[in-house]
């Protein structure tokens, strides 16, 4: 769920594009998988290099190569991190890039847009994922556009009673449903509350019930996620806590550790432990300029570094970034196995049960050996 997980790039010259698009292509249908990125090594006193890593899942295993690259990826020290519940999305048409190995209690499927009729575009289908996976299966319910989401949850059009009726017949094939709005005019700070009630008293209490809400660090006046409310309607709240700093932004980690130790906090200070999830980013994002930025896979590192003879890697508070320049200075951040764990690490000394990771296939797939659940 980055916010708003679609990115519409305004570019000023033929340079830019260019650029601009050899980072997309590394995100998007036809990007480079994990094949990109080096075996991961551990370099020795003597100057050898060890692969001394705890056992990877199998997707984690088949998407590695010893191939020459700019990026050596690190590994922490310690044990692995273990929590009580782990989230994770997974793309609907990119189901494959989910392996049931993995630590996951709880896959939420992303995800079923709604129209102007309160009727669902497309329903993602849960019945492949059943088969190898034990887990609960939550359907992701996302609403495009401040004007869209009006008319869908203002208790005055019929669209809403739809609506609602259609989240109750689509719960029937999963275990929970989760509201990703992220668009709601101010106006309908009330119906949206009242809405996600609505939709709770519809899908029942055999159900799970989430809602994913922005990251705060301080109460906000008329705060239209007000986690004081949410929380009393909701099974589980899932903070995102990413986009600290966004395509529109100067460049700067999506994720810093301070930023998500204030987020944690105020979130930990409103939302009992029991219900509270904490979300973290898999994804990286380039910037060319403080206004233009690509969101792409950490398989899409190396190529990138590559094709721009950019070697070096260097790190703010843990997480990794580079810069390189052509026409204009390019500034990458991204997330690999050292800052994930650092910040799992930073939220289980919080006393933080819960994680979620937006999303599964954009991560660095060592990472995984290092979560655990308890």
């Amino acid at each position: 769920m980055v916010m708003k997980k679609k990115l519409i790039v305004s570019i000023a010259s033929s340079v830019a594009f260019l650029l601009i698009a050899a980072f997309a292509y590394a995100a998007g249908s036809k990007d480079v998988r994990a094949a990109d990125i080096e075996q991961a090594v551990v370099p020795q006193a003597d100057g050898s290099v060890t692969a001394n890593v705890p056992a990877m899942p199998e997707a984690a295993k088949s998407s590695t190569s010893t191939s020459n690259t700019a990026y050596i990826r690190e590994l922490p020290d310690g044990e692995p991190v273990a929590f009580h519940e782990v989230w994770g999305y997974v793309m609907s048409g990119r189901e494959s890039e989910f392996d049931p190995s993995m630590p996951i209690t709880d896959l939420c499927l992303f995800s079923a847009d709604i129209n102007s009729y309160g009727e669902f575009v497309s329903i993602p289908d849960p019945s492949a994922l059943k088969k190898n996976y034990k887990g609960r299966i939550h359907l992701v319910i996302t609403c495009e556009g401040r004007s869209l989401t009006h008319f869908c949850i203002d208790p005055q059009y019929g669209v809403r009673k739809k609506l609602i009726s259609e989240i109750a017949k689509a719960a029937k094939r999963y275990d929970g449903i989760q509201i990703d709005f992220e668009t709601i005019p101010a106006r309908d700070s009330a119906n949206f509350r009242s809405f996600l009630g609505d939709v709770r008293t519809a899908i029942g209490n055999e159900k799970w019930f989430s809602v994913a809400v922005p990251a705060r660090v301080r109460d906000i006046s008329d705060d239209i996620f007000n986690y004081n409310k949410i929380v009393q309607l909701a099974d589980r709240v899932i903070i995102m806590a990413y986009d600290e700093h966004w395509s529109g932004s100067q460049p700067g980690p999506i994720a810093s550790m301070e930023w998500c130790r204030k987020v944690a906090e105020y979130a930990s200070s409103v939302i009992p432990q029991k219900k509270l999830v904490m979300g973290l980013p898999f994804y990286g994002r380039t910037w060319a300029s403080p206004s233009l930025a690509s969101a792409w896979y950490f398989s899409g590192v190396n190529r990138i570094m590559n094709e721009n003879n950019a070697h070096t890697i260097q790190r703010e508070d843990g997480i990794p970034y580079f810069t390189f320049t052509t026409t204009t200075k390019v500034t990458g951040y991204f997330e690999d196995t050292i800052s994930l764990v650092n910040r799992c690490r930073m939220y289980q000394s919080m006393s933080v049960r819960k994680i979620a990771f937006w999303r599964i296939g954009q991560e660095d797939p060592s990472f995984w050996p290092w979560l655990t659940l308890d």
